[in-house]
């Protein structure tokens, strides 16, 4: 990766937060910590990886992503809005009865949401579909799904994974934002999921374990995962619940807590001024 696409992708990430964290202030609702944690995936996704137009954002041969994480919407809605598919305006109209932007993803009214979510463990089962229905098809789009490491206590996740393995859906890839951390508290302690790239061998995907705030090794995972030919693949990110916000940085509390006016003030400052450090 070139030192300028690194730039543009810091950048691009840093706006990102800045909007999910003006979305949750204006609500005063909202989950911060998880949609903070995954706002460098999306970053990449968006400016090198999907085939997605804008312009035509229900294209029949488009790449899909599915946030199987729904309630971290202010990131998907975020990074939309970045790319030119909603007004940037729109994001402070956040789980406004009036708007389209509701608390969890809806695919019926957003322009770029290729799936609703919200009860977890439902997006890779959803994910698995479309891949499926992609070699059915003669397709070759891809497709992505992001899911949460506290997710990985549901057992449809694990059902999913089972299927995606069995139809050697080797056009899917799944992130997983392993924070560590959910509403109750670590997941080791709540419900522990690790070891989970074992896990996620044993059902027979391909494996990666990464930073997923260095855009170097989420660019290699997803060009290597791109190679793999007859299984699905999962890059289990290793990242920072509320990156970016120190007073969030991993800290259950602001799994689904809005920040007061003082606290989005700081918080917009932190970020621009990693914003204005890009360029130094």
């Amino acid at each position: 990766m070139t030192i300028e696409m690194k730039k543009t992708l810091c950048r691009l990430a840093a706006n990102v937060r800045m909007d999910i964290l003006t979305e949750v202030y204006s609500a005063n609702s909202g989950h911060p910590g998880g949609s903070l944690s995954i706002a460098d995936v999306l970053s990449y996704l968006y400016k090198c990886v999907l085939r997605v137009d804008p312009k035509n954002p229900d294209d029949p041969d488009r790449d899909r992503l599915v946030l199987s994480k729904g309630h971290t919407a202010p990131a998907l809605y975020a990074i939309l809005a970045e790319s030119g598919f909603i007004p940037k305006e729109e994001l402070k109209k956040f789980r406004n009865i009036e708007s389209y932007l509701q608390g969890h993803p809806d695919m019926k009214h957003t322009p770029g949401c290729d799936m609703t979510s919200g009860s977890l463990g439902l997006g890779l089962s959803a994910a698995a579909g479309m891949a499926l229905g992609a070699k059915h098809q003669g397709k070759d789009f891809k497709v992505y799904a992001i899911c949460g490491d506290g997710e990985l206590a549901e057992g449809q996740i694990w059902e999913a994974a089972m299927f995606s393995a069995h139809y050697k859906l080797d056009n899917l890839t799944l992130f997983v934002d392993w924070n560590g951390l959910q509403i109750d508290g670590r997941i080791v302690d709540v419900m522990n999921s690790t070891p989970i790239d074992e896990k996620f061998a044993a059902f027979g995907w391909h494996v990666q374990l990464i930073d997923g705030h260095d855009f170097d090794q989420i660019e290699k995972a997803v060009n290597e995962a791109a190679k793999v030919e007859g299984k699905p693949s999962v890059i289990i990110m290793k990242t920072i619940k509320g990156k970016g916000v120190s007073y969030m940085e991993d800290k259950a509390s602001w799994h689904g807590a809005a920040p007061n006016e003082e606290q989005y003030r700081q918080g917009m400052a932190e970020l621009e001024a990693a914003l204005s450090e890009i360029d130094k």
